[in-house]
């Protein structure tokens, strides 16, 4: 088992910046709303600190103690009002965010569930599978938490400054010696933890993909003694993303400390500054006092503002990973008004490549007429498995056609198609959640005797009665694991409700065993009867039930015929029946 040679597409930091500008733009109101209850919350976090300021300069001043009452009561009117628009403001931010966020999620598992079989196969599952987990997860963390905290800290700031100008236009520029510091601290920071960051999701990625593909291939891995060499290889990409995120943390804690020196020296400025005024006679100390005190308050906010960049970058390298799933080229036809007249299914010197280099199917000619079933025989490799996904519209051929009822597949249109070609492979998944919504996949506006009848004629009936709550019975991850068997017939009972004209059964009685092969057998030709039905055969027994048998050799058709006329002509038929006859 060989790793993935490439990952999907990662979108370069313009198209990020461009994709959140559409997101924004699409919602202005919101944006201007949010912004605008923002400032207020943000003024009325100031006025208790100005208000305080003049406090001072009235004691000062030798003002009565009843002035005191007039402060705390303006003071306690900002702070009820303030609160008050930070909740808001909170609320505004959170929903903006989450339909952001949903907008987001929706894309990428539109995009993700229509790949194209071989980029899956090229690139893997793993990293996909970290893309729609992680990376959706810590956007939903910077959306639903950093945003709204970093929208609230840039108000702040910017409010803070504009009153420290307003009180003494050299007060405020005392605050701002301090911006520079902060901006040399970043600029040494982001050059050095963005790849890091990058970095950190790639691996991350890989680090899923060595799992994920361990654990599918567990069978395998254990019959060939290869568990030492997976658990280094899974231990290796497990290293090398803890390694980054030591560096990463690393690298945090440094430019923490320069940030503390900046807010040691603004401060310091400040007070300095104030007292030469003060002296002066230039501004009064309850000006001074204000502009520390509006300084000091920034230290929180510049603060989550300087170590939001761990989560910011973070962040930015998930959202690149994830409109890189986005971007992908969707090359499904958009299809015509052209509706097949049967299931007729005609394939033409269909050829196919995998690598780009090797052709596995070598002009493939064959007709399957309407309401028959053609049994695809042949050793591993020999190109049956990609028939079949060729003729369900799984993949695209390099070459050729597929026609169904006299109509292409791709003037079918790939969101038309499965109304009229369906396929069950030997990977069956059962959805979580009651039974009946995993049947009605298949069919949405189905009835409960519609979904009964399915299961009757795939023979589940009897053993779906039998289960605590019957269809309403939670299945699944977190309910009633199905046995593979099982899984299979419910599989088959959704080709009955979906009733298409065309079945294509890659294997999909594998999993049943030599036990139930019969059972499940049946059940499949009870759920294609009358349908024109493909199947990739894993068992002869199904090609002698077949109405016709095509014998696929490295990509071509060898010999094509009934059961019996093939096993009488002495050829490769006849040598693989004398195998399954005699093993």
């Amino acid at each position: 088992m060989t790793e993935p040679t490439a990952l999907l597409p990662i979108a370069s930091g313009r198209r990020c910046w461009a994709f959140l500008r559409g997101e924004l733009g699409a919602r202005r109101g919101s944006v201007a709303l949010t912004v605008a209850i923002g400032v207020v919350a943000a003024a009325m976090a100031l006025i208790p600190v100005y208000v305080f300021g003049m406090l001072v300069d009235r004691v000062t001043e030798g003002a009565p103690t009843s002035t005191i009452v007039g402060v705390v009561t303006v003071i306690g009117a900002a702070a009820i009002a303030g609160g008050v628009f930070t909740g808001i403001g909170a609320y505004t931010v959170s929903l903006l965010g989450e339909k952001m966020l949903a907008s987001l999620r929706e894309r990428v598992l539109g995009r993700a569930l229509h790949l194209p079989v071989s980029t899956l196969e090229r690139v893997g599952k793993g990293d996909l599978l970290s893309r729609v987990g992680d990376d959706i997860a810590v956007m939903a963390k910077s959306l639903g938490e950093v945003v709204p905290n970093i929208l609230a800290a840039v108000l702040l700031v910017l409010l803070s400054l504009v009153t420290m100008l307003g009180l003494d236009w050299r007060l405020g520029l005392a605050g701002m010696v301090a911006i520079p510091m902060y901006v040399m601290a970043l600029h040494w920071y982001l050059p050095r933890s963005a790849p890091m960051y990058a970095a950190e999701r790639v691996a991350m990625g890989e680090r899923a993909q060595s799992l994920v593909s361990s654990m599918q291939g567990a069978r395998t891995v254990r019959a060939y003694g290869m568990e030492g060499e997976h658990l280094a290889r899974i231990d290796a990409s497990s290293g090398k993303a803890r390694d980054i995120a030591v560096t990463v943390f690393r690298l945090f804690t440094r430019f923490g400390s320069r940030s503390n020196r900046a807010e040691c020296v603004g401060l310091s400025v400040i007070l300095t500054v104030g007292f030469l005024l003060v002296r002066e006679d230039a501004v009064t100390v309850g000006q001074t006092t204000a502009a520390a005190l509006l300084f000091h308050r920034l230290f929180n906010p510049i603060g989550m503002l300087l170590y939001s960049f761990d989560d910011i970058q973070s962040a930015g390298a998930s959202l690149a990973r994830l409109v890189g799933v986005i971007d992908l080229p969707d090359d499904r036809s958009p299809g015509t008004e052209a509706e097949p007249v049967d299931g007729t299914v005609v394939v033409t010197n269909l050829r196919h490549s995998y690598d780009g280099v090797d052709d596995v199917l070598h002009g493939i000619d064959l007709r399957i007429d309407d309401g028959t079933t053609v049994a695809l025989v042949g050793s591993t490799g020999a190109g049956k498995s990609t028939i079949a996904a060729l003729v369900a519209g799984s993949m695209r051929a390099d070459s050729g056609s597929v026609r169904v009822g006299g109509v292409s597949l791709d003037d079918i249109g790939s969101d038309r198609l499965r109304r009229h070609v369906a396929i069950v492979s030997q990977e069956v998944h059962v959805f979580a959640g009651p039974l009946i919504d995993d049947l009605r996949l298949a069919a949405p506006d189905a009835d409960r005797e519609t979904v009964e009848h399915a299961l009757r004629t795939v023979g589940a009936h009897s053993w779906v009665s039998t289960l605590e709550d019957g269809l309403d019975t939670v299945v699944g991850e977190g309910g009633v694991e199905l046995t593979p068997s099982r899984a299979q017939q419910i599989a088959l009972a959704r080709i009955v409700l979906a009733d298409p004209a065309v079945a294509v059964l890659d294997e999909a009685t594998a999993e049943a065993g030599s036990a139930g092969a019969r059972d499940l057998e049946e059940a499949a030709r009870a759920a294609t009867r009358g349908r024109t039905t493909i199947v990739v055969a894993h068992r002869l027994t199904q090609a002698a039930s077949a109405d016709s048998v095509v014998v696929l050799e490295h990509g071509r058709i060898v010999e094509q015929g009934p059961h019996r006329e093939l096993v009488e002509a002495g050829g490769r038929y006849s040598e693989l029946w004398s195998a399954w006859r005699g093993r």
